[in-house]
């Protein structure tokens, strides 16, 4: 890329954009926009008007970031000294120059004004990302392939659904879209810190902690006209249900293209995969975390209260919550603000899902992981929340008739199921539990957790890093009755969902039970939806025989309700007729599978050519299918969504959809299809497509 300047001694510049893009890792971006990484040289060649003298002229080289609101950076420029050094065929006139931005430099938008002969000229501008490629700047990764997949991939995996059910779905960052870097650097200029203070605004952006909590309050708009509102009633009247998207750019350049008006609607998965994308774009590493059985801890006390209503009792609502699953980013910096020695260094928790606000502003992070897994929930920043959503105990009460509460149960070990995250190099998923706590019900764990609740913080309790696995302790006693719930099939949308409960005693007598089973639909955030079938039953437990009640949901109980609710809890309280104070609690979070939607791509794709994808969807139902909506999407494959309006589909039929694109850019792409209709929520589909030069 070249420009050419009249009436200058500055006669023209070319800032190499084709090699600087590949030496500093960005050459999927653009090249009309020079975007290079701090701690790193980058080479601009300067024609002059007249030959310059080595020893005798003097060449200085200036860099500022703000517009008016400036904030003016030297740049080394060792080749200023020594231009001999360099063979890169120069002409006499021709002066090229390397530029080697401060490893911890302020990312963002400069302009590159260059100062010989007397005359002043902006001579370039540039954008400037972390670099962590480079062992000096605060993001510095070591590990190359780490750095591809935590950096520079742009199809990831989410992971949803339930702690026995986990459900992958297949989300397109879509990091080095065209107008990804305007974007990105738009949301810092749009957040509150910038508007109160511009110039300290500027000055903090080289600092990655600064930046990070900066950008996981921007994601979400209640405070700042951020990028996404979150919903999670019953109507996403005014915008799009949040299963609706499969990826973050389609978001983000609506957010610009709509002159930054915050786009409708996400929920937490929509918050991490976006921020994810923009960290990403910025040079921080950075990858999507689920938690599986997730505490929402309102007060700070890292234990949740849960509610279950008896027979002729109201629900009652707790402030705290157990969500089916969390979806945050994990994004790896050094925190030197925390501790010097790099103790609290590494992955770091940030979460743009608008939960509980932090100092104001609904922001959540970096929370260093160090300090989570040591319960040092003293620190900095949002270190109590996170601890609680991977490490509270839960407390279940029953709400009887009278309206006064029972204590059924305490559970220390329900929070906190398979913390999972996409593996590096591979579509699979990774559980890293451990790397926030110790084995659940171990004396380190319990060790960990009764710290994390002291107010004496003094020192922290010496367990160390994860241990091998220590000794099993012995068994306590038997309860007097032991109940489950088992799924007998795997739950599919539009069948009948088959469970049983099953009971066993070690009492050596028979015992008389009540059993009362009900089934509700619920939002995956622990919120009530709707009752969808209660029973009372009689049953009778005797010695050393299990008792066993069948369970079916149909279709047509569950079916209406679906449409709102995540997942269905079926919970059993079983009474001892006997002893009616004794009490019993079993639940199950039922996730029912999605129906297939089936993407292929014929042949080989290739880079502005002309390809046809083929959409294959079964109605799963007994009934016809009407407002049926077809969306497919994929970053480097379609500039925008194609939406395709489809007739009504009879039970048991088949529609099968083709439709032509046009790839823009070469690599591994993800083509997915939504499929929607005005009686269930989304359903997916997906294909990799390997685009060709």
């Amino acid at each position: 890329m070249s420009l050419l300047f009249n009436n200058s001694v500055f006669t023209g510049v070319d800032v190499h954009a084709k090699r600087n893009h590949d030496e500093h890792h960005t050459s999927e971006l653009p090249e009309d926009q020079l975007t290079v990484r701090r701690g790193q040289a980058f080479k601009v060649t300067l024609d002059l008007a007249k030959p310059f003298k080595q020893g005798i002229d003097s060449l200085v080289l200036i860099a500022s970031t703000g517009g008016k609101r400036s904030l003016a950076r030297s740049l080394a420029c060792p080749t200023c000294r020594s231009i001999s050094d360099l063979d890169f065929g120069s002409s006499a006139n021709s002066l090229p120059v390397l530029v080697t931005p401060p490893a911890d430099a302020p990312i963002g938008r400069y302009a590159l004004k260059a100062t010989l002969w007397g005359e002043d000229k902006t001579v370039a501008t540039l954008v400037l990302l972390y670099n962590p490629w480079f062992s000096g700047d605060s993001v510095f990764l070591a590990d190359e392939q780490e750095r591809r997949e935590y950096v520079l991939n742009e199809q990831g995996v989410i992971y949803r659904g339930s702690s026995n059910y986990i459900s992958p779905l297949n989300w397109d960052f879509g990091q080095f879209e065209d107008d990804m870097v305007d974007i990105c650097l738009n949301i810092l200029d749009k957040s509150l810190n910038y508007r109160k203070n511009p110039a300290g605004d500027l000055a903090s952006r080289g600092d990655p902690v600064y930046v990070g909590r900066v950008i996981s309050a921007m994601i979400n708009s209640p405070d700042d006209r951020g990028v996404v509102m979150g919903n999670w009633s019953d109507s996403f009247e005014g915008g799009l249900s949040p299963s609706h998207w499969s990826g973050s750019h389609d978001i983000l350049s609506m957010w610009k293209n709509n002159n930054f008006r915050t786009v409708k609607y996400g929920q937490c998965w929509v918050f991490a995969g976006v921020m994810c994308s923009v960290m990403r774009l910025l040079g921080i590493p950075t990858r999507v975390v689920s938690n599986f059985v997730s505490a929402h801890d309102t007060d700070a006390s890292l234990t949740i209260d849960v509610y279950h209503a008896d027979e002729g009792a109201r629900r009652k609502e707790s402030n705290d919550s157990i969500w089916n699953y969390h979806v945050w980013v994990e994004s790896w910096m050094k925190r030197p603000d925390l501790k010097a020695n790099g103790k609290y260094d590494g992955w770091q928790v940030l979460d743009a899902t608008p939960q509980e606000a932090s100092d104001g502003l609904y922001q959540c992070g970096p929370s260093s992981l160090v300090a989570i897994f040591n319960g040092e929930t003293q620190l900095p920043y949002d270190v109590p929340f996170v601890f609680a959503e991977v490490n509270a105990d839960c407390v279940d009460w029953l709400t009887k008739a009278d309206g006064t509460d029972v204590k059924m149960s305490s559970d220390t070990k329900r929070v906190g199921k398979s913390v999972s995250t996409k593996a590096v190099g591979y579509n699979k998923r990774l559980d890293i539990t451990r790397t926030y706590k110790h084995r659940e019900g171990s004396e380190e764990e319990r060790a960990v957790f009764r710290y994390a609740i002291s107010d004496d913080k003094d020192s922290v309790p010496d367990v160390g890093a994860p241990q091998p696995p220590t000794p099993p302790t012995p068994p306590r006693p038997l309860p007097q009755l032991i109940i489950q719930l088992v799924e007998t099939s795997v739950p599919e949308y539009g069948k009948d969902v088959q469970m049983k409960l099953v009971m066993s005693s070690d009492s050596r007598v028979e015992r008389k039970l009540n059993i009362r089973i009900t089934v509700e639909g619920m939002h995956y955030n622990g919120t009530f939806v709707a009752t969808i079938q209660s029973q009372v039953k009689e049953g009778t437990l005797h010695p050393f025989r299990e008792l066993t009640i069948p369970i079916v949901i149909p279709v047509r109980s569950y079916l209406k309700h679906m449409m709102y609710a995540d997942s269905l809890k079926v919970s059993a309280v079983v009474t001892d007729k006997k002893h009616p104070d004794k009490k019993y609690l079993a639940e199950d979070d039922v996730v029912l599978h999605d129906p297939p939607v089936i993407v292929t791509v014929n042949g080989f794709v290739r880079q502005h050519q002309v390809a046809y994808g083929e959409v294959i969807f079964m109605n799963p139902l007994q009934e016809t299918l009407t407002g049926m909506t077809l969306t497919v999407s994929g970053s480097g494959l379609l500039r925008q969504e194609l939406e395709h309006r489809l007739p009504n589909l009879s039970p048991n039929n088949r529609f099968r959809v083709q439709f032509p694109f046009v790839p823009y850019r070469t690599g591994l792409k993800m083509l997915t299809a939504d499929i929607h209709s005005s009686i269930f929520k989304d359903f997916k589909g997906s294909y990799a497509v390997n685009v060709r030069p």
